[in-house]
């Protein structure tokens, strides 16, 4: 696996080159994300795109590396970083990060948080996790991209970081709640420990708690938590830069829109994976991104 990445060291593309590749891998991914950061001006846009790509990257090293290798090819990621700071980038996403860096004044903490969310992954399978070590994961690898990804949009400001930390954990707690077949393939299992336990759902066997009678009871009540971050979110993104803030403003409307219609169907099927059609999508994008 580890040979398969596309960010392996090797001969690089030129600069424009460089930015096509990385359309080409965030495009090729089909998510909402792309729908929302097409919004964004071109040097904001291809800023964001060089971050997801960064994502994408180390996410692939803790889902699919094999498990021997995921610490050393994190950790190989944590060098890197320190060496785009210093100004030295030796890897694709890495040269492709390297403007946005500077033009946009990403934070190299925002960076490593990424990464150490990732090796919570790869150290061992998250199986029930309590609330704070959930509240920990979501703020590493969702919030920590929220707060690269507001300064790319054009807003620092303290509301501005308010939005991340809030937004990324709705995000997350969507995914978490959408994804817990695909998930539990993986044996692992996000929904809270204290959250199961209330419902009377012993264990942490991803393939039982899916067959509990009492999951969509569970699954409901980590919907709500993830409606209050959704909440606090708007809040927050009131005091922001309107039109800076138009992809946070798209993305929030997306999965909060998916997870409502979680919330309808129940959870009867944790196999069935939600997601909104194109027509949904649209109609969202105009009524928050472009008003």
């Amino acid at each position: 696996m580890t040979g398969a990445a596309l960010d392996s060291p090797g001969t690089f593309p030129g600069d424009a080159e460089l930015r096509e590749t990385i359309r080409r891998r965030v495009e090729a991914a089909g998510t909402s994300f792309y729908w929302a950061m097409r919004l964004l001006p071109q040097e904001r846009r291809e800023g964001v795109y060089a971050v997801y790509a960064f994502c994408r990257e180390v996410d692939d090293i803790a889902d699919d590396w094999p498990a021997a290798e995921r610490a050393g090819g994190l950790a190989g990621w944590r060098e890197e970083i320190e060496a785009l700071y210093a100004g030295r980038p030796h890897r694709l996403i890495a040269r492709a990060l390297a403007e946005p860096v500077e033009r946009f004044a990403l934070r190299k903490g925002d960076f490593h948080d990424i990464v150490a969310g990732m090796e919570m992954d790869a150290e061992a399978d998250i199986r029930a996790p309590d609330l704070e070590t959930l509240d920990l994961y979501c703020a590493r690898v969702a919030g920590a991209v929220g707060h690269l990804s507001v300064h790319v949009f054009g807003d620092a400001s303290p509301a501005a970081h308010r939005v991340a930390d809030a937004l990324g954990r709705a995000l997350q707690l969507t995914n978490i709640l959408r994804d817990l077949a695909e998930d539990a393939e993986r044996g692992r299992l996000y929904l809270p420990r204290e959250i199961l336990d209330r419902h009377g759902i012993s264990g942490a066997d991803p393939a039982v708690v899916l067959r509990h009678p009492a999951l969509p009871s569970a699954c409901r009540d980590l919907g709500e938590i993830a409606l209050r971050h959704f909440d606090d979110a708007e809040a927050a993104m009131a005091e922001c830069s309107r039109r800076a803030m138009r992809p946070a403003a798209t993305m929030g409307a997306f999965y909060r829109a998916m997870l409502d219609a979680m919330l309808r169907d129940g959870w009867r099927n944790p196999a069935a994976r939600i997601s909104l059609s194109k027509g949904r999508k649209l109609w969202l994008v105009l009524r928050h991104g472009l008003v």
